[in-house]
This record gives structure tokens, C-alpha cells and sequence, in this order.
């Protein structure tokens, strides 16, 4: 059972990998902050299997709930932000 979630980590962790690609090299703005909270996203799914893995998965939440709080957030001040600067 933990070899299964370590691949589940392992294949999300490639994934963050492409969305980092995405957000460096993305065609427009929007594109960049939408990979960056896909980021953050699976960065959440992480800290959850990592919780699971060590059995404390309650601090675990915690620290997932929080940072999903920073996560959206950033995205709703980065959005605000560029649609007042009139970026499409």
C-alpha cells in the first residue's frame, strides 16, 4: 500500500513538473497563473499523501487546508490585479 502511494507522488510530482513548464513558458498570463495554482493543487494532493504515509494525516489537513487558503487567495489577487491592468 505505501509502494502505491509513493507512485502516486511520484507520477504527481511529474506532473508539477509540467505545469511548471506551462508557467514559465506559457503563451499569456492567464495561461502562467492558471499552472501555478494547478500547482498549488497538487502540492495539496502531496502534503495528504504524505500525511497518510506518516500517520498524521490530521497536522497533515491542517497544513493542506492553509495553503489552499494562501493558494486561492493568491490566485483571486493575482487575477484582480491583471484584470485592472487590462491583460488578457
Amino acid at each position: 500500500m505505501i509502494n502505491f502511494f509513493l507512485a502516486i507522488s511520484i507520477v504527481i510530482l511529474f506532473l508539477v513538473f509540467l505545469c511548471l513548464y506551462r508557467a514559465l513558458f506559457g503563451p499569456g498570463i492567464m495561461n502562467r497563473i492558471i499552472a501555478v495554482n494547478v500547482i498549488g493543487t497538487k502540492t495539496i494532493a502531496i502534503l495528504l499523501i504524505i500525511g497518510f504515509l506518516f500517520n498524521k494525516i490530521e497536522f497533515f489537513i491542517d497544513i493542506s487546508l492553509v495553503y489552499a487558503v494562501i493558494n486561492f487567495i493568491g490566485t483571486i489577487a493575482f487575477s484582480k490585479y491583471f484584470e485592472r491592468k487590462g491583460v488578457q
